[in-house]
């Protein structure tokens, strides 16, 4: 333990520095929403969850609206194992029957959505924690993909179950949380207009989400950096044409385009910056917010 007189006052001082270097960026953001979508390995790993947690927590604290939307991949994998249920992709997306359905909204609405709104409480903060089915948050339609046939060149429509995208996004409820002072936890799952449940992206909804509150920033917490050059270096800063011009060679390509793709819906729909980092970085939404140059790609109209 370190109880040198000298040591501690080196600590305290090296604790004033980050204080006062943060306070431009305090400023700055005071009273911003800022909308923070969480997922990846960060959501399994005890530490950087509570970290999480806390960050999430300071953010309220120092006067900053965040609102969190959440993943949860893993757990519904876990929970179809355990079922014996059998998954199927295409293109990235889990083909969702209606008995799938139900366990997606059990697991995602239910034990990860409670579990992400409980680390933030756990920091001393109050979330509640709500899903897209909740106060009208989140009409969704069916989502639809067509595949081309390479010999024949026709398209056909593939079935996806009940998989769906945001087409509107009420966000009273949110407000409503916000304004009494609370951090809205958001479980990515929404109704149609027939009453259907419909699994929905969670990069997708943060993005849906950030556009209609009009917030200053959209982080999405993912397993890696940001977009990566040719050389494997970050690229800290984006517009939308250096995006067409990377997708266009080959630079941004697979996992990483549809990412980018709600970004810019976001940067479209009104949202100031949109940031793709990694949230396995301990304080990865601090390191963002806080310092300088941040620690990810942040994409801007």
């Amino acid at each position: 333990m370190n109880d040198r007189p000298a040591d501690r006052h080196a600590d305290a001082a090296e604790q004033a520095r980050i204080v006062a270097h943060a306070l431009p960026y305090l400023r700055r953001y005071a009273g911003a929403t800022i909308v923070v979508k969480y997922g990846g390995h960060a959501m399994g790993e005890d530490s950087l969850a509570e970290g999480f947690g806390r960050d999430i927590a300071l953010l309220k604290q120092v006067g900053i609206n965040p609102v969190v939307v959440h993943g949860g991949g893993p757990q519904i994998n876990a929970m179809l194992h355990r079922l014996a249920i059998q998954s199927t992709f295409i293109d990235g997306l889990r083909v969702t029957d209606a008995a799938m359905v139900e366990v997606v909204e059990m697991v995602l609405a239910g034990t990860v959505n409670k579990m992400v709104a409980g680390l933030i409480n756990k920091a001393g903060a109050l979330a509640v924690g709500i899903c897209g089915k909740d106060g009208g948050l989140i009409r969704a339609r069916k989502l639809t993909r067509m595949r081309r046939d390479p010999g024949s060149a026709i398209e056909t429509a593939l079935d996806l179950g009940f998989v769906g995208e945001p087409e509107e996004i009420d966000v009273r409820v949110i407000h409503a949380l916000t304004g009494a002072g609370l951090i809205p936890v958001i479980a990515p799952v929404g109704s149609g207009r027939d009453g259907a449940t419909y699994n929905i992206n969670a990069d997708t909804v943060a993005g849906a989400v950030a556009s209609a509150l009009g917030a200053q920033r959209l982080l999405m917490l993912t397993d890696v950096p940001g977009v990566l050059g040719r050389d494997g270096a970050l690229l800290t800063e984006l517009t939308i044409a250096e995006i067409d011009r990377l997708r266009a060679d080959g630079t941004i390509s697979g996992g990483m385009i549809p990412k980018v793709e709600t970004c810019i819906a976001a940067v479209r729909g009104g949202v100031k910056g949109a940031t793709i980092l990694d949230g396995r970085v301990p304080h990865a939404s601090l390191l963002e917010l806080f310092t300088e140059g941040g620690i990810g790609t942040l994409i801007h109209a």
